[in-house]
């Protein structure tokens, strides 16, 4: 969970490395580092613990002129996050620099190799072994070839990769490769650039290239690519990704910062994703690449995710049961992969969430799937990426780039994304016909109206935050598809406020958490006007009974709930309690951020926490 980029061309490549780790930050901030190749032919860089900013300051003093570079910036997985563990990693000669984003499997067995052999390590990482590989096939048979020695070394490798180096005996060649980690490259009038994904390319390029695995691509500084396969044959480019956003979308545009912009733009989102949805036959998913009768031949549907997008697929079983009236087992991608006991039938359906297209469980959980003859179906939100490339079908959610690691306008949108594949099965099946699956769309138009609605009421989300001054530990309670939502509002506060947050279906709070509650002690729920809203009213009695203050989530008008609770964060009527989701947890990811605004903290980038999981 890094971010790699790379550059070789006419501008100083300094200046837009640093920029490029500035905007992939979000996949990994506790170090960071930029060698740069000098026009005498020699390697200059930084490399520091902590944020690109800190970084950038030091680079700011150490004159790195070159015009062919490489920068990293790290999540820690093996070492700490200090200096020396940063990327990039040099060989022993000091000519040859590399980052890696992925893990390698096999390093320890590699490290004792090479330090018999007389290499030394300055670092903890198993990155480095990379470096001091690349060194031994350049002073072999691959010496002049840099490609060809950097195939030789990830020959030697096992586990995930992606690779950009360089070395000071050949300025201005820059070679990348990868292998389960994502890496793309593009080719640009003044030069070529690589990153981890197409965000930093945005500034430069409307098209990427998406390098397959074990592919190697050596770039130039006149912007050419030349791209081989593991054995050194040349392969044809593959198809080019339009980037189909403004570089300004990953800008922070007025905003104190891309949390608070995110839940802003979740209205927008869901009018994006909408569009253009509803046919003369019903909800148009084109994507799913399945007739109608193989739909409606679908008797099982396996959901798999992980964090954020699991709440997605719990609400998203809700839907589909009660509209198409199809079986769904959610789970978490982690544990589905070593779950031996698996039941795949040609009739079921895997469906994968993820933000990113490169949440390596799921990306495992969705391979094994198809290997046992499943469809499996992505909701993702990157064009290009390896869930998208490796679905049968892929409905991009179109939320455009989330840069803050606590995703929101993502879950909202593949929350929507899946209420769409629940209205396409119902009437695939016969259970709904046309027209009443249009009502149901026009009730998911509403939703961008009435999340604008909840917006406006931001202020009670900051007054509702000064519940949580000076505690420690929360409840979030929530029935039905509203536990889901419980579910969210807590790993939202648990992510930015380091508060620790529990949740619960409602009814399970007598078998265990009510031990919890004590005078003071924060308690959220969920409480909509749905047909458990009475149930759950009578689990906020129960909270107040021990002395607990209750932050009611609660429909417009709601009396009861307001004289129960010392504070009521209030969403509107909604025309069907199922969509109730989508517009109630706006009020917990604001609650969240105010909360740890309030303690101090970064909303963006939270302690130990990546954005794109791409690691097991």
């Amino acid at each position: 969970m890094c971010g790699v980029v790379g550059y070789t061309g006419i501008k100083q490549a300094s200046a837009w490395l640093l920029d490029g780790l500035q905007t992939l930050e979000y996949r990994g901030y506790d170090s960071a580092g930029i060698q740069v190749v000098s026009p005498s032919g020699n390697l200059h860089g930084v490399k520091c613990a902590g944020r690109v900013t800190t970084l950038r300051e030091r680079a700011s003093v150490a004159n790195l002129n070159g015009t062919c570079g490489i920068g990293h910036t790290r999540w820690a997985t093996h070492g700490a996050p200090t200096d020396r563990n940063a990327h990039p990693h040099l060989d022993c000669s000091g000519r040859i620099a590399v980052v890696h984003n992925g893990i390698i499997e096999n390093f320890q067995e590699l490290r004792r190799e090479l330090m018999i052999a007389g290499h030394e390590f300055r670092s903890e990482t198993d990155s480095e072994v990379i470096a001091h590989l690349v060194e031994e096939a350049w002073a072999g048979p691959a010496r002049g070839d840099v490609a060809r020695a950097v195939r030789n070394a990830t020959d030697r490798l096992e586990g995930s990769w992606a690779l950009a180096v360089v070395c000071a005996d050949l300025p201005g060649t820059l070679v990348c490769t990868r292998n389960g980690s994502p890496l793309v490259v593009a080719s640009t009038d003044d030069g070529a650039y690589a990153a981890s994904d197409i965000m930093p390319l945005a500034s430069v390029t409307s098209h990427v290239l998406q390098l397959q695995d074990r592919d190697v691509a050596t770039l130039s500084p006149d912007g050419s690519i030349e791209i081989c396969d593991r054995d050194g044959r040349p392969v044809a480019h593959p198809p080019s990704i339009d980037i189909d956003w403004d570089a300004s979308a990953a800008r922070l545009g007025g905003y104190s910062d891309f949390m608070a912009k995110e839940i802003s733009e979740q209205p927008e989102a869901i009018e994006r994703l909408l569009a253009g949805r509803l046919g003369k036959h019903g909800i148009e998913l084109d994507e799913l690449s399945l007739t109608r009768e193989e739909l409606s031949a679908i008797d099982r549907v396996v959901i798999i995710a992980c964090g954020t997008s699991y709440h997605v697929g719990l609400t998203a079983k809700v839907a589909i049961e009660r509209w198409a009236r199809v079986p769904v087992q959610v789970e978490y991608a982690s544990e589905f992969n070593y779950n031996e006991d698996v039941l795949v039938t040609e009739h079921t359906m895997c469906v994968v969430i993820t933000q990113s297209g490169e949440t390596a469980d799921t990306l495992t959980a969705a391979r094994r799937m198809r290997g046992m003859g499943c469809n499996v179906f992505a909701i993702t939100n990157v064009l290009g990426s390896t869930a998208a490339r490796e679905s049968d079908g892929t409905l991009y959610i179109q939320a455009g780039p989330e840069v803050a690691v606590a995703s929101t306008k993502a879950y909202t949108a593949q929350m929507v994304a899946a209420f769409l594949l629940a209205l396409r099965l119902a009437l695939a099946k016969g259970l709904m016909s046309p027209a009443e699956v249009e009502k149901h769309f026009h009730g998911l138009e509403l939703l961008p109206g009435l999340m604008r609605e909840v917006l406006s009421r931001r202020w009670q989300d900051k007054q509702a935050a000064r519940l949580f001054r000076g505690k420690v530990s929360s409840l979030f309670l929530g029935r039905n598809v509203s536990s889901a939502t419980a579910y969210e509002g807590a790993l939202k506060l648990k992510e930015i406020s380091y508060l620790h947050a529990e949740a619960h279906p409602a009814g399970e709070m007598k078998h265990g958490p009510i031990a919890l509650l004590e005078p003071g002690f924060p308690v959220v729920a969920v409480v909509p006007a749905d047909h458990v809203r009475d149930k759950t009213v009578s689990n906020i009695m129960e909270c107040i009974a021990r002395g607990a203050t209750v932050v009611g989530v609660a429909t417009d008008g709601d009396e009861q709930v307001a004289k129960l609770c010392q504070e009521v964060l209030w969403v509107p009527a909604c025309p069907d309690p199922l969509l109730v989701p989508a517009i109630a947890v706006i009020h917990l990811q604001l609650l969240a951020r105010y909360v740890a605004r309030d303690r101090g903290f970064d909303v963006d980038k939270p302690r130990n926490l990546a954005k794109s999981v791409t690691v097991e």
